[in-house]
């Protein structure tokens, strides 16, 4: 179920669907890089203003699920007028800082977008730009990447499925009849 929050801004409750904090795995796989599966944590957050807040760690995961090195982190913002048009600035720990532009689908909580305009600093990785799509699918979020650099075509490069992450204030009240020590609880 989408809930949409009191203070949410008007202009965003189409978003409303990417809010929280969502938790996954993945593939990633470009040429020149170490094809990996990986671990991977967004958020979607909001604070009564016109845009989402967004942020995303991913690290690199072995072969028994665990966590090895960090990936890539990117944090930004998306913003949606009324035309369903969506815009989101990005920044990448790699030194790459993008805009994206794209769409809401007419419907379903689909987004599509593809990138605007790039900054590089020197130290970065070769990169020309990228698409992504992101979409909701039976409370889940999935997404896929697509990037491309002066050597490699545009290619799918990750994706990911994520699940919601619970938040612990929702429990809240269901803990009123626990015993004071805990211990009867297990009893």
């Amino acid at each position: 179920m989408i809930e949409i929050p009191s203070d949410l801004h008007p202009s965003l409750v189409p978003l409303a669907f990417l809010l929280g904090t969502w938790q996954g795995a993945g593939v990633a796989d470009f040429p020149g890089e170490e094809a990996s599966n990986f671990g991977q944590q967004m958020t979607f957050a909001h604070d009564g203003r016109d845009f989402l807040e967004y942020s995303a760690r991913s690290w690199r995961l072995d072969e028994a699920g665990q966590r090895t090195v960090p990936l890539e982190t990117e944090h930004g913002f998306w913003r949606i007028d009324d035309q369903r048009q969506i815009e989101a600035v990005l920044v990448r720990d790699q030194g790459v800082v993008e805009v994206w532009y794209g769409e809401l689908a007419e419907g379903k909580p689909q987004i599509d977008l593809a990138t605007d305009a790039i900054a590089r600093t020197q130290a970065s990785p070769p990169y020309a730009g990228g698409k992504r799509l992101y979409g909701y699918v039976n409370s889940d979020l999935m997404w896929v990447g697509e990037k491309s650099t002066p050597e490699v075509p545009l290619r799918p490069y990750m994706s990911a499925h994520l699940k919601k992450a619970v938040d612990p204030r929702e429990w809240i009240g269901e803990l009123k009849d626990l015993p004071d020590d805990g211990i009867a609880f297990f009893k």
